[in-house]
């Protein structure tokens, strides 16, 4: 061996072992600090399903919607990291010997292929990906608010371009190795030195063919060791900052998409996770009085988070696409969905070298910004855009549970909420007599189970009113059309006595204790009626009935109004009338994106001949939040701008005459948000515009209905 050999295999030797030291260390680390974590037995099962959909996620990256440059870019980076390591292992023996390759796949004409195709790739992909983080990265120079419009805003973009360059450096010397080695093989008149051995590299190692044997000889021993140490580098500073998601997702998003809460690959919304205890199982009201009396509810400590709730930290990327779609942030407000899983990620780390922070309030030790834990709405776009499966709002949803249950410590505003829900069993805190007055007026009777019929069974479907369609004058108009539109299809239906709040805002607040007293009242209900088909007019009611009332044995089949009202008019049950006009539909959060309702309500204004369609640049899965959800209905919203105004603001550019909805709470807050504009428009002496009609598809549909002709409806 030369003295160039020598220095270069002790260098590699040195390297190495400071790097794999370092790294084993870093995960020592991550190890740790997972392990301070509750149970989370259920995310290891079943086996085949979690594979299955982990392959399906690997392969396809289905998380990157609407970003193909980028999804292509990424996939291709990741495929090469594994598929080029056997360069990397081909590495070390040529630093000994540079005419090294592996045996029996060293010259392996397909693997061969495989390896500069992705490398070329990967070196394309990754200029990219350096390139856009680079166009949009927040510029010092602007001021904060525009700052904020950037994805990257408050990620470590210093760590971001290490990783991108050593990917880059990496890629750039196994293209170079390549030619190195097609050139020393072409020399010694190898019969594997063609093209077709070197398909993408034999026109580089061309140009080296008449160098000297000795000097491409060293050039092979210098570039494999310059490979080696840019690995090893690697190595070294992702293993001395186990924080650096950048890096570490690349091993950790495997077993993070793996534990997904849903195995069959669907993201983390509808229902909420149950709270746990800190053996792992769900809280139980009927079992509270067992409970020790030092037990901790809800999140208020980095350990009280499960095991994979702190592998959600540790794999978080830093891309800032749920920041990119939060409407909290694009609204000006303190929280962002990613800076909320770096502030508890860096605070879990720490608490990993210093046991005083184990057992810390979250909130009083900086991890969790008390405005931002109460700006979120649940709304899911979060959870639906991350691509390594972080589960946003159930780890938001858990810190409210420890503040509401242990400290007490909430939004005024809740606190009156939480009373009206205790006392009269709505958030409105009216009284429980007055809540079937919505159907005085109506031509026709509705029964009511268990006083005008015997049980559930006597009718099709019980209708489940909530307190927005009992108590809210606009819903009240929902609830009158729903029920107009389902006699006039001859639907039977009834509705029940003592009908409550179904809790949907007292868990979304943290009030779990609240949550499941009114769930049980509502469940006991509905069994004791003998229901089994539902119908409901509220998205939260829909949610929650359907996937939450489950797991305290109120099984259902519930349908929403809109997917029963557009069935009855595709069966010629009801026939509306021509109309004329534009609209323009904003879907529900928890109908929509909770629940991936998305046709229906479409289905139905199509059926409604002549009608319009313009939908709004943020709809479907891509639909803004109008800012009730997650409580944030019975909140004040004095940060930044108003999110219903915004979305309101954007239904009305599309020039629609009406904003049709399929929710109570987004009628309310687009009804409030386009007068809000309109308000401020005529003050800022703006122009006249058209002032849409915000209504529920059923009051739409119901109104072409009764303007078909009677042998129509025949």
């Amino acid at each position: 061996m030369s003295v160039v050999q020598w220095v270069c295999l002790a260098a590699v030797v040195v390297a190495t072992v400071v790097g794999v030291g370092v790294f084993a260390r870093g995960v020592g680390r991550i190890v740790a600090t997972l392990r301070r974590g509750r149970p989370a037995p259920q995310r290891w099962r079943p086996v085949g399903r979690r594979l299955a959909t982990l392959v399906t996620e690997l392969v396809g990256h289905g998380r990157f919607q609407h970003r193909p440059v980028v999804r292509v870019a990424h996939w291709v980076v990741m495929v090469s990291f594994p598929l080029l390591f056997v360069t990397l292992v081909t590495g070390y023996g040529q630093v000994v010997d540079p005419r090294f390759a592996l045996p029996v796949i060293g010259h392996l004409a397909p693997l061969e292929w495989l390896v500069e195709a992705f490398a070329w790739l990967s070196l394309v992909g990754i200029v990219a990906l350096t390139v856009l983080r680079l166009r949009i990265r927040p510029r010092p120079s602007d001021d904060e608010a525009q700052q904020r419009r950037s994805r990257f805003f408050g990620s470590n973009l210093a760590q971001a371009y290490f990783v991108e360059a050593t990917v880059a450096a990496v890629v750039v010397a196994v293209l170079v190795l390549r030619g190195l080695e097609y050139a020393l093989g072409a020399q010694g008149g190898e019969l594997w030195a063609t093209a077709a051995h070197f398909p993408l590299t034999a026109w580089l190692g061309s140009a080296w063919t008449g160098a000297p044997a000795a000097a491409l000889e060293t050039a092979v021993v210098v570039a494999a060791t310059v490979k080696i140490l840019v690995s090893m580098a690697w190595f070294v500073v992702v293993g001395l900052q186990p924080t650096m998601g950048v890096a570490w997702h690349r091993f950790l998003a495997v077993v993070n998409v793996y534990a997904r809460r849903e195995p069959d690959g669907r993201p983390a919304l509808g229902p909420l996770a149950p709270m746990t205890l800190p053996d792992g199982s769900a809280f139980d009201l009927e079992r509270v009085d067992e409970l020790p009396e030092d037990a901790r509810l809800g999140v208020s400590t980095i350990q009280d988070l499960s095991w994979k709730g702190l592998l959600d930290l540790s794999t978080c990327t830093e891309c800032g696409r749920c920041q990119d779609v939060c409407p909290a942030w694009a609204t000006g407000k303190a929280l962002s969905p990613k800076l909320f899983v770096l502030g508890l990620r860096d605070h879990a780390a720490a608490a990993t070298d210093d046991a005083n922070l184990l057992g810390a309030d979250l909130l009083t030790a900086g991890a969790v910004d008390y405005d931002a834990l109460w700006d979120c709405t649940t709304c899911g776009a979060c959870v639906q855009q991350c691509p390594v499966d972080i589960e946003h709002v159930d780890t938001l949803v858990g810190v409210r549970r420890a503040q509401v249950l242990m400290e007490s410590r909430f939004p005024r505003e809740l606190g009156q909420t939480f009373t009206k829900l205790e006392r009269q069993g709505n958030p409105w805190g009216l009284p429980a007599r007055t809540r079937l007055d919505w159907a005085k007026g109506l031509d026709f009777p509705v029964p009511v189970i268990g006083r005008d019929v015997e049980t559930a069974a006597d009718v099709e479907y019980v209708f489940w009113v909530g307190c927005a369609g009992a108590y809210e004058d606009r819903a009240k108009r929902t609830t009158q059309a729903v029920a107009e539109l389902l006699h006039t299809a001859g639907v039977s239906f009834g509705v029940l006595q003592g009908e409550m709040c179904t809790g949907d805002p007292a868990r979304r607040a943290g009030n779990e204790v609240l949550f499941q007293t009114l769930a049980a009242g509502n469940v006991e209900n509905l069994n004791g009626a003998g229901a089994t088909k539902v119908v409901v007019t509220c998205a939260h009611c829909f949610n929650t009935i359907a996937n939450e009332y489950p797991e305290l044995g109120g099984r259902f089949d519930v349908v929403h109004h809109t997917e029963l009202l557009d069935r009855l008019v595709a069966e010629g049950r009801l026939r509306p009338a021509a109309d004329d006009r534009t609209v323009t539909y904003h879907d529900p959060c928890y109908l929509a994106r909770h629940n991936q309702v998305y046709s229906p309500p479409r289905e139905l204004l199509g059926s409604v001949p002549g009608l319009q369609l313009a939908e709004m640049p943020r709809a479907g899965k891509d639909a803004f939040c109008c800012g009730a959800g997650g409580a944030r209905m019975w909140m004040e919203e004095s940060a930044g701008t108003r999110i219903n105004a915004v979305r309101s603001a954007e239904a009305v550019a599309t020039g629609a005459d009406v904003i049709a909805t399929a929710c109570p709470f987004c009628t309310v807050m687009l009804s409030d948000g386009v007068a809000a504009n309109a308000r401020a428009a005529a003050g800022e002496g703006s122009a006249p515009v058209g002032v849409p009609e915000v209504a529920d598809i059923a009051v739409l549909l119901l109104d072409r209905v009764r303007g078909a002709a009677p042998a129509e409806q025949a």
